[in-house]
Order: structure tokens, then sequence, then C-alpha cells
């Protein structure tokens, strides 16, 4: 029996909810797998009653309980500082779990990265943070749906630095990072892939700005020559082509220069259903791919469909490796 962490997210918003609320459809269908709940046993027990859920009544869930938060401390909203500590240390104890070899995968629910910021722990986001904890040079932000899986070469960078950012071998990485995770967790033979660019029409050579001729279109050509055979590489092409005709099928991923230009394409195409995944880790790692719902949370009204999401796209994911 294998086992899955999931580190809950912001006690003060949905995390904890849509954590249990998915667990009551996941768990019963994988009764041959172990899910390991890491957060605050308040805000759980909170979340638990809200939704009508006894995650002690399913053999397979299990909880491991991180800080002792008060009632005012995990009330729904903007979490304050001990709220900001227990989220951050719930994801270490989840991560740390997956590391030594004691789950197959992390799941994690939304944070609320200016709390933990607040509790004096710098934080930019999950991926970073992963990265910079399992030592990886390069790691990958991919949100993968029904309709659309795209990866970014940036990802929380302001604007104003993404000309200096993209490089020929940032584009190269990313995009065999995630041609071979597409081919070896996602089942897909011979990976067809396409590259955006960053400026309108792909720059209409040169016309609107040289990033598509000085690295994009390199960092392509170097990315072909690292796969070898057996995949395909489109690009640069204008992004409004490139996800259209991705939700068209004729690409199984799009590589974007930026976090807007993927996640406006996800969330329009698969909101609600598309998973945040972490590819370049020696771990799996998914999560929702929503935030911290601070407006609605207590209310037992949040869709837990992005956790039964990341649940099985992290249990297929185990089973393809």
């Amino acid at each position: 029996m294998s086992k899955i962490a999931i580190s809950m997210g912001c006690p003060c918003g949905i995390g904890p909810e849509v954590t249990v609320a998915a667990l009551r459809s996941v768990a019963p269908a994988h009764p041959d797998q172990r899910f390991v709940v890491h957060g605050d046993a308040g805000a759980l027990a909170a979340a638990e009653a809200s939704r009508g859920v006894s995650l002690r009544s399913m053999p397979n869930v299990e909880v491991v309980a991180v800080g002792a938060l008060t009632a005012d401390e995990r009330r729904p909203g903007a979490p304050g500082i001990a709220a900001g500590r227990a989220q951050f240390d719930a994801l270490e104890r989840a991560l740390d779990a997956v590391r030594a070899g004691e789950a197959a995968a992390l799941v994690t629910g939304p944070v609320d990265k200016g709390g933990i910021t607040r509790a004096g722990i710098p934080f930019k986001g999950h991926t970073e943070h992963l990265a910079a904890r399992c030592g990886v040079a390069r790691v990958v932000m991919m949100f993968a749906g029904p309709l659309l899986k795209t990866s970014l070469v940036t990802t929380h960078r302001a604007i104003a630095q993404l000309s200096s950012d993209i490089t020929a071998e940032a584009v190269a990485e990313t995009t065999a990072i995630t041609a071979r995770a597409l081919r070896s967790s996602f089942g897909v033979a011979r990976p067809h892939l396409v590259v955006c660019g960053l400026n309108p029409h792909a720059g209409e050579g040169g016309m609107f700005g040289r990033e598509e001729i000085d690295a994009i279109a390199p960092g392509v050509s170097l990315a072909r020559e690292r796969l070898g055979e057996g995949f395909a590489i489109t690009g640069p092409m204008g992004a409004e082509s490139a996800f259209r005709k991705a939700r068209d099928g004729r690409f199984d991923a799009v590589v974007a220069m930026f976090h807007d230009q993927a996640t406006i394409a996800s969330k329009l195409l698969d909101f609600g259903s598309a998973v945040n995944v972490t590819l370049g880790l020696p771990i799996i790692r998914t999560s929702v791919d929503h935030g911290t719902g601070a407006d609605i949370a207590g209310q037992g009204v949040a869709d837990e469909g992005g956790m039964v999401a990341a649940l099985e796209r992290a249990l297929s994911m185990v089973a393809s490796r």
C-alpha cells in the first residue's frame, strides 16, 4: 500500500474543506492507497463538520496534526502570523515524508503566500520552494487538464524581467523537461509540443521584438537536439494560435513564456479540473490550480473538484512510474 502525503494548505482558507470533501470520494475509490493529511487538527475538524465528513471513518486516511492553532488563529479570512507559520510547517512535514520515501507523492492544498511571508519565511510559491528543498536547479510548472496541458518557462516574475529571464537555455530545458514528462508520467508515446512566442504574433520576424529570434527559436533548436527522435517540437508560434490548436488536439502540450500566458488559457478551458504539476523534481507533486478562497472559507460551499483532480493525477503518475 503506497501513501500519498497531503498538505492541506492555509487553515484560514478553503484548503481544509476541499481536502476532506475530496477524500470522501477519492479514498473509498482507492482502498489500496493510503492518504496522509498534514495540517492543523482544529481546521480539519471544522471542515469535517461543515461538510459532514469523518476522516476517522475512512480506514485508509490518516491525519498528522501540525501545530495547534486557536479558534481565533484559524478563523476564515486572511491568515495571521501563527496560521502563516502553520501552513508552511504542514507543507514541510508532508514534503519531508515524501523525500524520506515514506510517501509516493505530495499533493498540496492552496497556501496564502503573503501569510507565510508575514510569518518571517521567504516564500515565492510552492514551485520555487520545492525546487530549493530538493536541490534542483530548474523545475517546470505545468497545468494539466482534460483539454490543455501547458508549462511555463518563467513562473512568478515581473513582466519587466521577462526579456532577460527568457534565454535559449531556459526555453530548451523547459521544453525538454515537459516532453520527457509527457512520455514518462502522462503516457504520451511520441509527444508533440508547441512553443509560444513572447511577443504578439511571435514577434513578426523581429518587428515586435527580438526575443523569438535571439532566445526562443534557438531554445527550440537546442531542445530538439537534446531530445532526439520520438519527439516533435513546433514553434515559436503566436500564443493565441498555439493554445487554440492545442485545445483542438494538434499538440500534446504548450510551452508558454510566462505565468499569465499559460494560466489564462488553462483557467478558461479547464478551471476546476486542471492540476498544477511540478515537473523536474525527484518526487511527484501535484496541486489544485486555485487559491485559498478566503472570501468563502468556512461556509461549506467550496468546490472540491480541483483537489479530487490533484489526488487522481498524483495516483496516475505514481502508477505510470
